[in-house]
C-alpha cells in the first residue's frame, strides 16, 4: 500500500507518495509518468512524518533556501542503472547544471566501459520518480538545450531561474515541424 498527499507549489500541484517511512515519489501534476510505479492501493494520509519533512523541505526550497537532498529519506523505485543516474543527479549542486553527456561519461567510467549512451541516461533522468528533490531539472543537453523534463520546459526554466542558474547559454530547442 502507498500513502499519498498533495502539496501546492509555485510550479503547480505536487503529489507525494510513500510506503510509510521514506519518500518514493514526487510528481508535478500533469507531468509525463505521473504517479508511475504506484501499484496497488493508495490511501491519502497527510500526517506521515516523511510528508511533513518533505513539505518543509519544499517550503524552504521554494523560498530560495538550499535544503540538502540528504535531509530526506528517499527510496525511489528503480533498477541499478537508474539508481546510479539518480545518485549522480543528487550531487549536482544547487544553481548548477550538468549535461546528459557528462553523466554518461561518469557512468561509463564507473562501470569500466569505453562509453555510455546519452539516450540511456536521458531515459533514466526522465523516469526520475522524485522530481525537484532529485534534481533532474538541472540536466541539460550538451549544447545547452533545455530538453527532456517530464514536468515541461516551462517548469524546468522556472526551477533553474529560482536557483539562479545562468540562463544565457541555455535555450529551448525549436520544433523542426
Amino acid at each position: 500500500m502507498h500513502y499519498i498527499t498533495d502539496y501546492l507549489s509555485p510550479v503547480g500541484l505536487l503529489r507525494l507518495a510513500s510506503k510509510g517511512e521514506s519518500l518514493e515519489g514526487l510528481w508535478i501534476d500533469g507531468q509525463k509518468y505521473f504517479c508511475a510505479g504506484l501499484a496497488g492501493e493508495t490511501v491519502r494520509d497527510d500526517s506521515l512524518n516523511i510528508f511533513k519533512n518533505t513539505k518543509d523541505w519544499l517550503e524552504r526550497y521554494f523560498s530560495g533556501q538550499r535544503p540538502a537532498v540528504s535531509e530526506l529519506m528517499l527510496e525511489p523505485p528503480g533498477g541499478q542503472f537508474r539508481q546510479s543516474v539518480w545518485n549522480i543527479l543528487c550531487r549536482i549542486p544547487y544553481g548548477h547544471v550538468m549535461t546528459y553527456g557528462d553523466i554518461a561519461r561518469e557512468i561509463a567510467e564507473k562501470t569500466g566501459r569505453s562509453s555510455m549512451s546519452g539516450q540511456a541516461v536521458g531515459g533514466a533522468v526522465s523516469h526520475n520518480p522524485i522530481s525537484i528533490i532529485i534534481p533532474c531539472h538541472r540536466v541539460v543537453g550538451t549544447n545547452g538545450s533545455l530538453t527532456g523534463y517530464a514536468g515541461g520546459i516551462a517548469v524546468k526554466i522556472k526551477l533553474l531561474e529560482l536557483e539562479g542558474v545562468d540562463m544565457e547559454h541555455l535555450f529551448i530547442p525549436k520544433n523542426p515541424c
